[in-house]
């Protein structure tokens, strides 16, 4: 009778592995590991960008619900919608430390407004299974842009820009002697940043800012005679609204038709948080997130995201 127990429960252990193994069979087939990403299936889709701007709010004492909450919501957040690219604003490093140590699949790049590691960052962060960096540089929204620091003695502003590379475009097709093709190489332009905050007293300093931005954009348009213009991306708390001066400055108006001026990725603009481009670029999709838990809110502003696909000419 005992034997007949053993041999009935060793073969009812038999049915749970071979039955579990089944279930992770059809589980970790490798289509899994990214439920919210479409699958790459064309040269078209591996050149298409999801980008995120979001406002963290800084580590305030007395802002409600405080960080050491919110922050795992943020952590959820950008999981939940998995983007390529994330420009942040007023993040303290504490604050990007947590985030780069608990989204292991991004490389961050920044600094503090004055340089360094102290004060609000502008970070950026970019998906490293996605984009190789090939270069990156911060600069101030001050008369000398070259120093950090510069500026307003009180909240000083900067921009942390990069040169990204697609790492797989899709076709991996290479000729044996490829110097001097640059079929396969399609790079792009990401900056981040956060306007004065204030009424009419800083109106001046944030046009100035604007122009100073568009400047640096279109020195930046081209590497050399042999390569397309490279698309280029603004995103950031931009602290003025659609139709207003500053705006006007990257996007001009319904009657402008200067090239070398910005589109928004919703027509027409809304609230002070854009994401911006120029270049061979379609937009696919627009949303500005809602997430929350139980009406309660991980920062004072909503994240915005965009979807582009970059456009073989």
């Amino acid at each position: 009778m005992r034997l007949f127990k053993a041999k009935k429960a060793f073969f009812l252990l038999l049915m749970v592995i071979f039955l579990t193994s089944c279930t992770n069979a059809k589980t970790h087939t490798g289509k899994d590991k990214q439920p919210n990403r479409p699958a790459i299936k064309n040269k078209s889709r591996a050149q298409t960008i999801k980008m995120m701007t979001y406002n963290l709010k800084f580590a305030s004492p007395t802002f409600k619900p405080a960080w050491s909450v919110r922050r795992h919501w943020q952590v959820d957040l950008i999981n939940k919608y998995d983007p390529d690219i994330i420009g942040t604003q007023e993040g303290l490093k504490e604050q990007i430390d947590f985030l780069m140590d608990q989204l292991p699949q991004y490389v961050v790049i920044g600094e503090g407004r004055k340089g360094g590691d102290d004060d609000e960052h502008m970070a950026i962060f970019f998906r490293r299974d996605r984009f190789r960096l090939r270069e990156m540089g911060t600069f101030q929204l001050s008369e000398t842009p070259e120093i950090l620091g510069s500026g307003p003695a009180v909240n000083p502003r900067i921009v942390t820009w990069a040169r990204l590379a697609v790492i797989n475009r899709g076709n991996n097709s290479y000729p044996m002697d490829y110097r001097g093709h640059w079929d396969n190489t399609q790079e792009f332009y990401v900056f981040n940043t956060h306007f004065f905050t204030g009424g009419s007293g800083y109106h001046k300093a944030k046009l100035n800012s604007a122009k100073l931005i568009m400047e640096r954009i279109n020195a930046y348009n081209r590497f050399g005679e042999w390569t397309k213009d490279r698309p280029v991306f603004l995103m950031g708390d931009f602290n003025a609204r659609p139709g207003g001066g500053v705006y006007k400055i990257f996007v001009g108006d319904e009657k402008s038709d200067d090239p070398d001026l910005l589109k928004d990725s919703l027509k027409g603009g809304e609230g002070i948080d854009w994401i911006l481009y120029k270049g061979n670029v379609n937009v696919l999709y627009y949303e500005k997130s809602d997430y929350n838990v139980d009406g309660a809110y991980p920062s004072d502003h909503k994240p915005v995201l965009a979807e582009f696909q970059i456009l073989d000419k």
